[in-house]
């Protein structure tokens, strides 16, 4: 393991991350808070970091290989998730303790959503401001946005994009080189969150409210700055904006670049991942929307509303909330939501869970097998808008799922071991896993009275998640260390 080589990208990639203090300590400035000065000791201690770890090693050029890769970018989440807690620890009020400010800082980084703080619209703007920004940063994740830089550097950056890309085909670019494909990217996100920006404030919120949630949606992180989320608006056309941006950032950032680059919309219409996630959105969303309205929860329009809101911020892993929490919903809606969570979004989108070609591939094969009992002799081919999937691919979704499947139980079974409840501890570990958010049982309100073990076992959750399990438990086993 070279570590002199990963010392270096460790320091660049904070030293990157330290300029993240800077917009909020201008909102503090704006505002006349006196929290500026966290934002200015969170900054120095941030950059000052970043040059122990860069300044000796910063002669050494060696190519950074794919094991490297993976432990720099591990390394590099738990020590942002860190570095990333302290204005919450400087906070005077409300007075957070060293678990609460990381859980707070892993889930705005990892776009979980999951918060232990209540009184939100009471806290100063320029922490409000910083949650929302700690979500939009790791939604397209700031290692993404560092490859851009490193090949100036001498330091080749497809490993780090490799292990950071959510999704199960992570070998193809959008351009030729991994620098302009990190570009395109970021343009994209920077595109979006302004245009959502734009939206949130035509259509009734204030200027700031509007870029924070922004932030949020695009990232689909689910932070607000009320308490209420989403409902605290009480706009129809509010919520119309946030289902649409949700769905457009639950999609493969690869069609957006396609749809920008050739001026067309047809290929979103063509791809079978869009026609599966707007498939189980639609399926969903009408089974939710007439149990809402024949248990005369709703009416019909509030039905529609709120169903089909509810639907697709819990589908994307938003975790925005409307009207109510839908914990308070009757029968299975909670618990129908709460498994729609593991499918997320698109490969390529900010969305956490499996991702939909995953659980589209494993629908296929399923349907593949029964007609196998049937025709035992025959050969069936699985094929994904018209093209055969590789038996290494099907492999690899299979295994895939049975990993994510078996780390859900065995983290499940470790909270129940720290004394929450069989809800709880089933909706925050679904919750945090699938980087959702909102919860079910003692954590419907916020995850605050949870046990600070149980807070350190659903933070790892959150960072599994993001990192799509085998990025994080590769680092767990001896082959690696071996290699």
């Amino acid at each position: 393991m070279q570590f002199q080589v990963i010392s270096p990208i460790l320091g660049i990639l904070l030293l990157l991350f330290s300029t993240s203090s800077l917009p909020p300590m201008l909102v503090a400035l704006i505002y006349q808070e006196q929290e500026i000065t966290i934002f200015i000791y969170t900054f120095l201690l941030t950059l000052s970091l970043g040059i122990l770890l860069w300044f000796p090693f910063r002669n050494i050029k060696d190519e950074l290989r794919n094991r490297e890769g993976f432990l720099v970018t591990a390394l590099f989440w738990i020590v942002l998730g860190s570095v990333g807690s302290l204005p919450f620890l400087f906070m005077e009020s409300p007075s957070l303790s060293i678990t609460d400010a990381l859980f707070e800082s892993m889930s705005g980084l990892t776009t979980t959503g999951a918060t232990i703080l209540t009184n939100i619209e009471d806290l100063p703007r320029s922490i409000l401001f910083y949650r929302q920004q700690l979500q939009w940063l790791g939604g397209m994740g700031i290692v993404v946005l560092a490859v851009a830089i490193l090949p100036m550097l001498g330091i080749g950056g497809m490993q780090l994009y490799r292990t950071e890309t959510p999704g199960p085909v992570k070998d193809s670019k959008l351009t030729p080189r991994i620098t302009e494909t990190a570009k395109a990217l970021w343009f994209l996100y920077l595109f979006l969150t302004a245009a959502c920006a734009l939206a949130y404030w035509l259509a009734g919120m204030n200027l700031f409210d509007a870029i924070c949630h922004s932030f949020s949606t695009i990232a689909i992180g689910g932070f607000s700055t009320y308490d209420g989320s989403m409902g605290a608006f009480n706009s129809p056309l509010i919520i119309s904006v946030a289902i649409f941006f949700m769905v457009v950032a639950g999609f493969n950032f690869a069609l957006h670049f396609t749809a920008w680059r050739y001026k067309s919309l047809s290929h979103y219409f063509q791809d079978p991942e869009v026609k599966w996630f707007l498939g189980i959105l639609g399926v969903v969303g009408a089974i939710t929307v007439a149990t809402l309205y024949f248990s005369d929860t709703y009416s019909l329009t509030k039905s529609f509303r709120y169903g089909l809101f509810e639907v697709v911020s819990v589908a994307t892993t938003t975790g925005y909330t409307s009207s109510s929490s839908f914990s308070s919903w009757p029968m299975f809606l909670p618990f129908l939501l709460f498994f729609t969570s593991f499918i997320g979004g698109c490969a390529g989108s900010t969305a956490g869970g499996m991702k939909v070609i995953r659980v589209a591939l494993i629908a296929k094969q399923g349907v593949r097998e029964l007609r196998r009992l049937v025709h035992p002799n025959a050969i069936f081919t699985i094929k994904l808008g018209g093209r055969p999937i590789s038996p290494r691919v099907g492999e690899a979704v299979w295994g895939f799922f049975a990993t994510y499947i078996l780390v859900f139980v065995l983290l499940f079974l470790v909270l129940l071991g720290t004394g929450l409840d069989f809800v709880t501890a089933f909706s925050t570990i679904a919750s945090c896993l699938n980087n959702l958010g909102p919860a079910l049982g003692e954590a419907a309100a916020s995850y605050q009275t949870l046990p600070d073990s149980a807070k350190w076992v659903l933070s790892f959750a959150m960072l599994l998640g993001r990192l799509e399990i085998f990025t994080l438990l590769v680092l767990f086993t001896p082959t690696f260390w071996r290699y």
